[in-house]
C-alpha cells in the first residue's frame, strides 16, 4: 500500500542537522539563519494537532508517525501542542505565533481546520515555511505554504465495496464525525463503492456525530457508541466511521456485537485502544498522513520546498486499505481491479453525497 510513496520516506544524506539556540520575538525569530555551533543549520518542527492530539490512535497519530519518523532520521527538535474544542481561530492563530516566534521553522497545522489561521500568520512570518494537512477545499495561499491533500474518496470507494461484498445482513452503515465537506468525501467514495460492488446493497442514512461548530465528534468515544448501536440495531453488519478519536468508540461496539468494523486514516488492526475486538477489524482506509509530514519536513530540510498543494490519492499510494488480519484476503483481487479503474480514470469517484 505504501509501495508508491516509499521513495520519499528514505532518510536525509550528509552530516546531520544539528541544534542550536532559539530566536525570541516574531520578527528577530523568523529572519534568524538558524545557524549554531559550527554553522550547522537548526531545523526546529513545530506541530499543532486537530482535536484530540497525540494518542487518538487515527488521525492526528498518522501526523505524530510522520513526526517520530523525522526526529528519528533527520535529528531534529521538535514541540507539539493540540487544539481544543470548540475553540475560534484566534485561539489556532495563537498557537501558530507561539510556535513561529519561538523559532520553530518549520510549522505543520494537522487539520484543515488550521487552514485561514496558518495562511493568516504565515503572512506574518514569511522566511517561516508551513503545511496545512487536509488543507481546506484543497487550498492555500503565500509563497511559504504548503498544503497537503488526500482523495479519501477513492480510498473510502474501496473499503465501501469491501463492506458491500462481506456484508451478510445485506445491510452497512457509515458514521461520520462531524458533518462538514470534508467527510462528506469519506461518505460519498464509501456508498459509491459499495454501489459498485453490490448494487442491490441498502446501506443505512449517514449518522454524524455533531454539527460544526461543535467538534467533539472527532473525540468523544461515546458518541460514537451510541451511533453504532443505533445502526446495529437497524440491521448493519459493516460499519465504516470517519471519526478519529470517536470512532475508537465505534470499533468497540460493532466488535463486541460480532459484527465488522472499518477503521479510518491509520491502521486501525493494530492499535492499542481496539486490541480486544481487532479481528472485528474488517480493513481500514489508510490515509498516509504520516508520508506528508514527512514529505514537507524533508523538503524544507534539503531546500526543495514548494509552495502549494499537493494530492496524495490511489495513483501515488497516499491513500488506500489496509489488509492486516486476512480479513480483506479473499476479495482482494476485486478491490484491486477497482482500484486499477479508479487510476485509469474508468471509474470516477464522486466527493459529494
Amino acid at each position: 500500500m505504501r509501495r508508491g510513496l516509499k521513495t520519499s520516506l528514505v532518510a536525509m544524506t550528509g552530516a546531520a542537522l544539528l541544534l542550536s539556540a532559539s530566536a525570541c520575538g516574531g520578527k528577530k525569530a523568523d529572519s534568524d539563519d538558524g545557524a549554531g555551533e559550527g554553522g550547522k543549520k537548526t531545523l526546529k518542527i513545530g506541530l499543532a494537532f486537530d482535536i484530540g492530539g497525540r494518542g487518538d490512535q487515527s488521525f492526528n497519530d498518522s501526523a505524530a508517525a510522520g513526526l517520530d519518523k523525522a526526529k528519528k532520521d533527520l535529528n531534529v527538535q521538535t514541540e507539539e501542542i493540540s487544539a481544543k474544542p470548540d475553540e475560534p481561530d484566534s485561539d489556532k492563530e495563537s498557537r501558530l505565533r507561539l510556535l513561529a516566534n519561538k523559532g520553530y521553522n518549520p510549522i505543520i497545522g494537522v487539520g484543515f481546520a488550521y487552514t485561514t489561521s496558518i495562511v493568516k500568520v504565515a503572512k506574518d512570518f514569511p522566511n517561516t515555511k508551513f503545511l496545512v494537512v487536509d488543507a481546506d477545499q484543497c487550498k492555500v495561499e503565500g509563497a511559504n505554504v504548503g498544503g497537503a491533500c488526500f482523495a479519501e474518496e477513492q480510498g473510502s470507494f474501496l473499503v465501501g465495496a469491501a463492506a458491500a461484498l462481506k456484508s451478510k445482513s445485506g445491510t452497512i452503515g457509515f458514521i461520520g464525525g462531524v458533518n462538514v465537506p470534508l467527510i462528506h468525501k469519506f461518505q460519498a467514495g464509501y456508498e459509491a463503492g459499495a454501489k459498485e460492488a453490490k448494487p442491490g446493497i441498502k446501506i443505512l442514512p449517514a449518522k454524524y456525530l455533531t454539527q460544526p461548530p461543535n467538534f467533539n465528534g472527532f473525540k468523544d468515544t461515546s458518541l460514537g457508541n451510541e451511533a453504532a448501536k443505533g445502526q446495529l440495531d437497524q440491521g448493519a453488519d459493516v460499519i465504516y466511521h470517519a471519526a478519529g478519536g470517536a470512532g475508537i468508540g465505534v470499533i468497540k461496539t460493532v466488535g463486541a456485537a460480532g459484527k465488522w468494523a472499518i477503521g479510518v486514516d491509520s491502521d486501525q488492526y493494530n492499535q492499542p485502544a481496539v486490541a480486544g475486538v481487532k479481528q472485528y477489524i474488517l480493513t481500514s482506509m489508510v490515509k498516509h498522513v504520516d508520508v506528508s509530514v514527512f514529505d514537507f519536513v524533508e523538503s524544507v530540510a534539503k531546500g526543495s520546498f514548494q509552495a502549494g498543494t499537493k494530492q496524495y490519492n490511489l495513483e501515488n499510494d497516499g491513500v488506500g486499505y489496509a489488509a492486516s488480519g486476512g480479513n480483506v484476503d479473499d476479495i482482494k483481487t476485486k478491490l484491486d481491479e477497482l482500484k486499477a479503474k479508479i487510476v485509469s480514470g474508468e471509474i470516477k469517484v464522486p466527493t459529494k453525497p
